[in-house]
């Protein structure tokens, strides 16, 4: 009986470790940004623009994705720049405005006041991440490791016992 638990032990551990470096191994390993670029899809954001101030201030996409800005000024005129893509708007309060682009270039990318609108107006900034949806796609990987880790568990736990 004691080899029998010892032998059980041992292929369970065994199991473990080779389970455990293997969920490591998905969680922190660099992944291919182009392999988890996943389908493009329509991204609608409305962004409000106030002094000095703009909201959302990070904006989050994916490569890929179809972006459609909805503009609207609450005080003053104010203008949307976003730098790499050349984008430009402006909206006047209670008039907003559109801009659509498709998010083709990764990387991080500032929005700013392309109009003069007060002292502060140099510090009207915001940000443009465009990436892969690289959480959403380990966790995937984590839970089906996950699946099957317990699956050999259970079929070594059961082989184990038949002998």
């Amino acid at each position: 009986m004691r080899v029998f638990s010892q032998r059980l032990s041992q292929q369970g551990l065994i199991v473990v470790v080779v389970f455990v470096s293997l969920s490591l191994l998905v969680a922190f390993a660099p992944v291919p940004v182009d392999a988890l670029a996943g389908t493009p899809t329509t991204r609608e954001i409305t962004v409000e623009g106030r002094m000095f101030d703009f909201s959302p201030n990070v904006i989050r996409v994916n490569k890929g994705d179809h972006v459609v800005i909805d503009f609207a000024a609450m005080d003053v005129v104010h203008g949307l720049y976003v730098d790499g893509y050349g984008i430009e708007t402006e909206a006047e309060p209670g008039v907003p405005t559109r801009v659509e682009f498709v998010a083709d270039k990764a990387g991080k990318f500032r929005y700013r006041c392309s109009v003069s609108c007060g002292a502060m107006h140099p510090f009207m900034i915001g940000e443009l991440i465009v990436g892969p949806n690289t959480p959403f796609w380990r966790a995937v990987g984590l839970t089906l490791l996950a699946a099957v880790g317990a699956l050999v568990f259970t079929a070594t736990n059961r082989t184990e016992a038949a002998r």
